[in-house]
């Protein structure tokens, strides 16, 4: 019998991929909270990897075409590229979680609807683009009905917390603010916080909210 109580599969941002610090790290800190972490790479990403050359997302439609086929792939413990923390073999009886790091966290909200996760968990997500506070990202969060969580630094480029604020997002999305955290949870050494106190907090609440709608 497993002794995790649900299982996360994570996709990266933008510009770094499942190998990332960020990432690694968050993942340690979710297994060590009991939460069977799965990361993977877009299939951009991985060309990066292989090739060595700087290369841009794929489009929106491909991005959520490959998060299908990861959920699909961990649900029927298919053998393709998957990155586990553990190493640990799929398991069935898990419930399902999704989410991701700002671009991979907004890919998963935005198919969340229609795959059979009981939450999303979006880390720092990318409500605008730096410095377009006007162009919006937050159409499909505004009708979200199934439960969706963001995880947020105080004085993220992406949305701040202030920003965020004005935004009306529906009950169902939580938002969590991280003290003077930036888009990747990393405070200014004279806020008094710490980065690994950030993330230590951002896993405690990731814990919460997955023990809350299992």
């Amino acid at each position: 019998m497993s002794e995790y109580i649900a299982k996360l599969i994570l996709a990266h941002g933008a510009g770094a991929g499942s190998d990332s610090p960020f990432m690694q790290d968050m993942a340690k800190l979710l297994v060590a909270r009991k939460i069977e972490t799965v990361l993977f790479d877009f299939d951009y990403m991985q060309v990066i990897k292989d090739t060595g050359k700087k290369r841009p997302p794929e489009k929106l439609p491909k991005l959520q075409a490959q998060w299908h086929q990861q959920i699909e792939a961990v649900l029927n413990a298919q053998s393709i590229p998957l990155k586990s923390t553990l190493d640990a073999v799929p398991q069935h009886d898990l419930p399902l979680f999704i989410g991701g790091k700002s671009m991979g966290g907004r890919v998963a909200s935005t198919i969340f609807p229609e795959t059979p996760a009981k939450g999303c968990i979006c880390l720092g997500y990318p409500f605008h683009p730096p410095g377009k506070p006007e162009k919006l990202r937050t159409e499909h969060l505004l009708t979200m009905e199934k439960p969706l969580l963001v995880v947020q630094g105080e004085r993220d480029t992406f949305g701040n917390k202030e920003e965020v604020a004005r935004y009306a997002l529906p009950q169902s999305v939580g938002v969590h603010f991280l003290m003077d955290g930036d888009h990747s949870f990393k405070p200014r050494k004279a806020s008094g916080v710490t980065l690994a106190e950030n993330m230590a907090e951002a896993a405690d609440t990731i814990a919460a909210f997955i023990q809350s709608h299992l």
